[in-house]
């Protein structure tokens, strides 16, 4: 079941614990208020479904945590968050408890919009994105594009968690760490860790040849990669000649 349970940034509307720097009338917009969440979660799980739930806002990642906590998810089910864009440190130690959980992200984000410092209350402002952080804690996270709000194409985002466009150089990932955002990150959510993710003995085959190697060429160039090959599936699905 797909849920929204906050709105985005650049319209003020993401659910954040303070309010907004340029705009101190508003910390955003709880999309499901009053147990409105409970209930759609529950719904859920009479259903047994897991749920994948856009929170971009600390506040919004904080109340969907509450309720997948009170209702977790089927055994062998796993829910999803959506964006995650910021996670105070204490989310991120609750996210640790939750091994069903998977952060579903979108480094777009940070290539499009580095102006979220003006934006943002500055104590929320060192809990953006902090993507090599959740990592080294072990969280799940799977990559993705955020099309059509941000540009389909993968390597214009694992250019962007190498070098980020915002200066956080701490929270920066490596090529290697990137990519598997997007192959066995991936594979994880939709539990098919165990064939897809990797080529190995016994994998399917799916995976995509490219026109340069990524993990010897500068963020910019990762971003003009190009797929030659892509194969799903045990099928070549795309040639470039």
């Amino acid at each position: 079941m797909k849920i929204f349970a906050d709105g985005s940034l650049g319209s003020r509307t993401a659910l954040l614990s303070s309010p907004y720097q340029d705009d101190p009338e508003t910390n955003g917009l709880e999309i499901h208020p009053n147990g409105q969440l409970v209930e759609m979660v529950k719904k859920a799980r009479e259903m047994g479904l897991p749920v994948a739930v856009h929170a971009i806002g600390d506040l919004a990642v904080e109340r969907v945590l509450d309720v997948v906590e009170q209702y977790p998810s089927a055994k062998g089910k796993r829910d999803r968050i959506i964006h995650a864009n910021i996670l105070r440190h204490d989310l991120i130690a609750r996210l640790k408890q939750q091994n069903h959980l998977i952060l579903d992200i979108q480094p777009g984000f940070i290539r499009s919009d580095v102006s979220y410092t003006g934006r943002l209350p500055e104590c929320l402002q060192q809990y953006v994105s902090p993507w090599k952080t959740i990592l080294t804690e072990g969280i799940h996270c799977a990559g993705g594009s955020d099309a059509p709000i941000e540009d389909v194409n993968p390597f214009k985002h694992i250019g962007a968690v190498v070098e980020r466009a915002d200066g956080r150089t701490d929270e920066n990932l490596t090529v290697y760490e990137a990519i598997s955002l997007y192959t066995k990150g991936s594979a994880f959510a939709c539990h098919h860790e165990h064939d897809r993710g990797k080529i190995q003995r016994g994998y399917k085959a799916d995976f995509t040849i490219v026109d340069r190697d990524v993990f010897h060429i500068s963020q910019e160039e990762i971003s003009k990669t190009k797929a030659v090959m892509t194969v799903i599936d045990d099928e070549i699905v795309y040639t470039a000649y």
